[in-house]
C-alpha cells in the first residue's frame, strides 16, 4: 500500500493463510480509518522487516503487529520473543490474531507480552467485525507510541 501519511496507522499483518490476509486486508479496508497494511507470510519475514534488511531494506517500523502463531519457519512465539526481547521493537503493540484458543497459547503469547490475544472467528461476518475492532482501537482509541 505504500508509505505512510504521519495520520495513518502502519499495520504489518503476519500471516502464512492466504485466505486469511485477504479476509483482514478486506476488514482493514473497509473500515474507513487511514492506514497503510504490509503483509509477510511467516516469523523470518517478519523480522526482515522490523529490522529493515534483506529484501524488506528500508521497511517503515509499524505500529501495531497482528501475528498468527502457527507458521512455517518461525512461528508466532519465536517473534513475539524476538520483539519483546529487542530494545528498539519492544514498544510496537503486538496483537496475536489466531485460530487456537488453547489455553497453553493463550498463556504462553501473554507470557512472551503480547498486547492482546484474539481467537480469529470461523464466521466470515464474525471475523470482519473481530478485524475492525481490533482496526478501531489501535486506529482511534489508543494512544501509540510516537514513531522513530
Amino acid at each position: 500500500m505504500g508509505a505512510a501519511a504521519p495520520n495513518q496507522v502502519r499495520i504489518l499483518v503476519v500471516d502464512d493463510d492466504p485466505g486469511d490476509v485477504l479476509m483482514i486486508e478486506e476488514a482493514l479496508a473497509g473500515s474507513g480509518i487511514p492506514k497503510t497494511i504490509n503483509v509477510v507470510s511467516d516469523g523470518e519475514e517478519a523480522m526482515e522487516f522490523l529490522r529493515g534488511v534483506g529484501r524488506h531494506s528500508g521497511a517503515t517500523r509499524p505500529d501495531v503487529i497482528l501475528l498468527d502463531l502457527n507458521m512455517p519457519r518461525m512461528d508466532g512465539r519465536q517473534v513475539l520473543t524476538e520483539v519483546k526481547g529487542d530494545e528498539d521493537l519492544r514498544t510496537i503493540p503486538i496483537v496475536v490474531l489466531t485460530t487456537s484458543n488453547a489455553e497453553n497459547d493463550v498463556l504462553g503469547s501473554y507470557s512472551l507480552r503480547a498486547n492482546a490475544y484474539v481467537t480469529k472467528p470461523i464466521d466470515l461476518d464474525d471475523f470482519n467485525e473481530v478485524v475492525r475492532r481490533i482496526d478501531e482501537f489501535f486506529g482511534q482509541i489508543v494512544v501509540l507510541p510516537k514513531r522513530r
